[in-house]
């Protein structure tokens, strides 16, 4: 393999990474607040994504993306409203199978807003043809906004979580609902605002990869079970880690496209899953004296 090539993969592979590892961002945020694995987080990334396109006619193309994704971070707020708040400690079963069913309903709806066409946003700069050249690769414009909105996601949200009053009391949260609930913070609105966070992340992602990847009502479920898959393999809760993971799977992907056909890079992921899970629970950058405390 050409050193061209390998680069090319290497490219092709921190562009899928990174949308995971936005992903998985989100996944931590609503756990690190609830202890619940959202698995809904998905169809964040694809609502984000198709309200952009159908505001794209009526507002410029900013505008048209900050609208879709405060529109998106409104419905994880009602999810967490409508379905999540009113239960009391439901088991890490219910809370799947809910959030599970919260998928299929939002991938239904969008089915029948949007049909099954595939759409697209528009580059946000240059077109399709237009692609920078690095050390004899080509990478696409829109490819250096997603890398560029990912690390400013998770700039924003490390300086939010550690200096703000807000951010603070959220983490509290997650140490202990009950202690942070004792210090007059008000839990049931921080769990409101983390599904709020997470479902806005997912939203700007799936705007800044629309124009490379394309977007259609069914894609949301890959992306949940790859973004999930990162957010293991780099230690539940640990942002730092989901970016690593999500990009290391992203690699690992893109490279098994040179050694195995395409059609069985969707595999990577769940085998990846699985060794962690089997190998180390807690993740490759987690504890594994938090793993084991978080069963009792």
């Amino acid at each position: 393999m050409s050193s061209e090539l390998a680069l090319q993969y290497l490219l092709a592979g921190i562009t899928s990474g990174s949308v995971y590892a936005i992903v998985a961002i989100g996944f931590n945020i609503v756990y690190n607040a609830t202890g619940i694995i959202n698995f809904a987080q998905g169809e964040f990334v694809m609502l984000g994504a198709m309200l952009a396109i159908s505001l794209r006619d009526r507002l410029p193309l900013a505008a048209a993306i900050i609208v879709a994704i405060l529109a998106v971070g409104l419905i994880g707020a009602l999810i967490d409203i409508l379905f999540i708040r009113w239960l009391r400690r439901p088991s890490v079963l219910r809370m799947i199978i809910l959030t599970i069913g919260l998928s299929i309903l939002l991938r239904e709806a969008a089915l029948h807003v949007w049909d099954e066409k595939v759409r697209a946003l528009p580059y946000f700069t240059g077109s399709e043809v237009s692609s920078v050249r690095i050390f004899g690769a080509f990478i696409s414009p829109q490819v250096l906004w997603l890398l560029g909105l990912t690390t400013a996601s998770v700039v924003a949200l490390a300086v939010f979580f550690r200096f703000t009053l807000t951010g603070r009391s959220m983490r509290a949260c997650s140490a202990n609902r009950d202690a942070a609930a004792l210090m007059g913070i008000d839990t049931q609105r921080m769990v409101t605002l983390s599904f709020a966070i997470a479902a806005a992340i997912g939203a700007l992602a799936g705007c800044a990869v629309s124009p490379i990847a394309q977007t259609h009502y069914d894609c949301g479920g890959p992306l949940a079970i790859k973004g999930f898959t990162a957010a293991v393999v780099g230690g539940l809760g640990k942002s730092g880690g989901a970016v690593a993971a999500g990009l290391l799977l992203g690699v690992l992907e893109a490279a098994s496209v040179s050694v195995v056909p395409a059609a069985y890079k969707d595999a990577i992921a769940v085998l990846a899953l699985l060794l962690i899970l089997s190998l180390r629970p807690s993740g490759l950058f987690g504890r594994r004296d938090e793993a084991r405390l978080k069963e009792y």
